[in-house]
């Protein structure tokens, strides 16, 4: 199982968000280039980067930030937030993302989707946000009556390489993740699916290691590795074993 540690993207610094309010951002880092690095000198096999004003605006928005993290590392990064149409998602690969996140779109605009997964195989995953098992959109200032799994199931022919699932309610706030909800979505879909929100300790880590088998390929972490709760080289023997 791979360790995504996150970098959220707030005007340019490393923060992190509680739920997914803005007002409540917490910032970490002023030179996410320097947070890439450390993240690579850790052991991580990926980074996982969210421009969250791109998330609101519904394009991009930190590009110089994004910018500072490729250049900073060699190991794969995948980007999330305001990639809303086909020349974005170009652009962000040809500048070095390995993997775009597609949230809003995935809802809005499932031919964009199918198209890009077409003209990019292996570089295109999709982001379901959900609050109460409905899918929230537009930096999840929106939500819709779309149903979670509905949505995954949607893409299971599209060529989508994983699904991102995020509860919410669990996003920053160090409550445990749902393994629950996750290890369920992971079952009816054949796509792989990253589990994201609310990891706090490497007791999180061990319970969804547990459900794997399932098809859980990968746990997305930020606020418990930035402040210590989670150490990396322990958390990534314990989801390699």
């Amino acid at each position: 199982m791979i360790l995504y540690p996150a970098i959220d993207l707030k005007d340019g610094q490393c923060v992190r968000l509680v739920k997914g309010d803005m007002a409540a951002a917490t910032v970490f880092s002023d030179d996410p280039g320097a947070q890439a690095r450390a993240f690579a000198a850790a052991g991580f096999a990926w980074i996982h980067v969210v421009d969250l004003n791109g998330a609101f605006a519904g394009r991009p928005v930190n590009a110089e930030a994004v910018d500072s993290i490729l250049s900073a590392v060699t190991i794969p990064v995948q980007l999330g937030g305001g990639i809303r149409d086909m020349a974005t998602i170009a652009d962000w690969l040809a500048r070095g993302v390995a993997r775009v996140i597609l949230g809003t779109v995935a809802l809005r605009d499932p031919q964009l989707v199918r198209a890009a997964c077409r003209e990019y195989p292996g570089q295109v995953a999709v982001g379901i946000d959900a609050r109460g098992g409905r899918v929230a959109v537009e930096g999840w200032a929106e939500t819709s009556d779309t149903n979670a799994l509905d949505l995954a199931r949607a893409y299971e022919d599209a060529g989508v390489t994983a699904i991102i699932y995020t509860d919410i309610e669990r996003d920053g706030a160090l409550s445990g993740p749902n393994v629950e909800a996750t290890a369920a979505l992971a079952r009816q879909i054949s796509t792989p699916v990253i589990a994201s929100g609310g990891v706090s300790g490497h007791g999180d880590l061990a319970a969804l290691k547990a459900v794997e088998k399932t098809g859980i390929e990968g746990v997305i972490c930020g606020r418990a590795l930035y402040d210590g709760r989670i150490e990396a080289a322990a958390a990534l023997a314990l989801l390699a074993a």
